[in-house]
């Protein structure tokens, strides 16, 4: 007999929260990846590989593991946890031994599967238990994971500053121990729910096979990507934006770096409250429509148009001003629509027997987004002809991309689907 109340609240949201807070601080690297650097005499670029394998093992452990997570989510909660917090506190570790390649091996390889397995747990879950309203429920784990970066990137440099960066590692890892424990403890199956085998045509090989799980998996991809290439020059598009405007002329470097400091640590955190409200708008929203895809035509039609606009503003001032800020803050609300109204799309052409088998496969798009999202930028902003204006190069090429992404989504869409498992509107 248990205290706890056997409901959808205790045993679904709280823990997919406890979960997605936790390893949502993935994102928080850049608050002491220039840290670790220093500490270790290497350069930021190589230590970059730190979150760049993250992200991968993220992707592919979520892709192979999903039929684990189907089978059993207790064990897949405690597996996660363990991932997660001896991969974090072996960064500190590592640090505090000056092992460059215990960076990659514990932040990269250990925690990244943890941050795989954590990812898919809660998901299906929140499925069975909100059967009404499945795009609300993924959307609200999921903008836990967008918002962590907020809650914890503060606490951090609390931390470093108080306690030193090593410090730092070993608090947290006490920190999310406890909360992912907490997760795993409260975590449940609703009354009655039996574990079906999926069926061969849901299985990993069949998947790959279908033309419409690629035309799923293409769009998720070129969303990620394009999301990535943009966010990851964020900073340079905003300080090459200000220096252009009147009351930023004239200024030295370290005047012009003091004034804009302000202006765009705002701007960072309204991105990640737009990115936590798409994860659960755009997820909420699709459970109001005849078909999931829907959600993803209007976040690429929404980031062609700020993408578009920006282009076509050429006035410099606030006009200018404006549609940067509009492109930045949608397009990341649409990043974050795309995570959560995933779930909900595959359970609409494959059912939910197979959610996290197909979930999983399809994270695969984020483990290679996450290497090729960044590059892309960087390699369009090295190669740019107009080297004053060279981050806005972005733009153009995300905007096809983003229109490629467009067209994949739309042939997603003109395949039938069972009704039983079309959304309601």
């Amino acid at each position: 007999m248990t205290l706890l109340p056997d409901n959808r609240w205790v045993r679904a949201v709280i823990p997919a929260l406890l979960l997605h807070i936790s390893i949502g601080t993935v994102y928080c690297w850049s608050v002491f990846k220039q840290l670790i650097a220093d500490e270790l005499k290497v350069s930021p670029g190589t230590i970059e590989w730190g979150f760049s394998l993250a992200i991968f093992f993220l992707g592919m452990s979520a892709a192979f593991l999903g039929p684990m997570v189907e089978r059993d989510i207790k064990k897949s909660a405690l597996i996660s946890t363990i991932c997660f917090v001896v991969g974090f506190a072996g960064t500190g570790v590592s640090i505090a031994m000056h092992f460059v390649p215990g960076v990659f091996i514990f932040y990269g390889a250990v925690m990244g599967v943890g941050l795989g397995i954590g990812y898919l747990t809660p998901v299906k879950n929140l499925m069975l238990w909100f059967s009404s309203n499945k795009g609300m429920a993924t959307g609200i784990a999921v903008a836990g994971f967008g918002l962590a970066k907020a809650i914890a990137s503060p606490v951090m440099e609390f931390l470093i500053e108080s306690f030193g960066l090593v410090n730092m590692f070993y608090i947290l890892s006490v920190v999310y121990a406890i909360m992912m424990l907490g997760g795993f403890l409260l975590i449940k199956r609703p009354q009655g729910y039996v574990y079906e085998k999926p069926s061969s045509a849901t299985n990993r090989r069949a998947l790959l096979k279908k033309p419409l799980f690629w035309g799923i998996w293409i769009a998720f991809y070129l969303n990620i990507t394009c999301g990535l290439a943009l966010i990851s020059q964020e900073k340079d598009i905003l300080k090459d934006l200000l220096h252009q405007l009147p009351q930023y002329a004239g200024m030295s470097a370290s005047e012009f770096s003091l004034a804009i400091t302000g202006i765009i640590g705002t701007v960072l955190a309204v991105d990640a409250v737009f990115n936590a409200v798409g994860r659960l708008g755009f997820a909420t929203l699709s459970d109001h429509m005849k078909r999931r895809e829907s959600s993803y035509k209007i976040i690429f039609i929404m980031s062609i148009a700020v993408c578009a606009l920006q282009l076509v503003t050429n006035s410099i001032g606030n006009a200018l001003l404006w549609a940067v800020l509009a492109m930045l803050f949608l397009i990341n609300a649409g990043y974050g629509g795309g995570f959560s109204t995933l779930p909900v799309l595959l359970d609409q052409h494959f059912g939910i027997k197979a959610v996290s088998t197909t979930h999983g496969l399809t994270l695969s798009a984020w483990a290679i987004a996450g290497l090729s999202g960044n590059q892309l930028a960087s390699f369009v902003v090295s190669h740019a002809s107009d080297q004053a204006h060279r981050y806005a190069a972005v733009i153009p090429v995300i905007t096809v991309l983003y229109a490629v992404a467009l067209l994949s989504i739309w042939l997603v869409s003109r395949v039938n689907v069972p009704h039983k498992v079309v959304a309601q509107s």
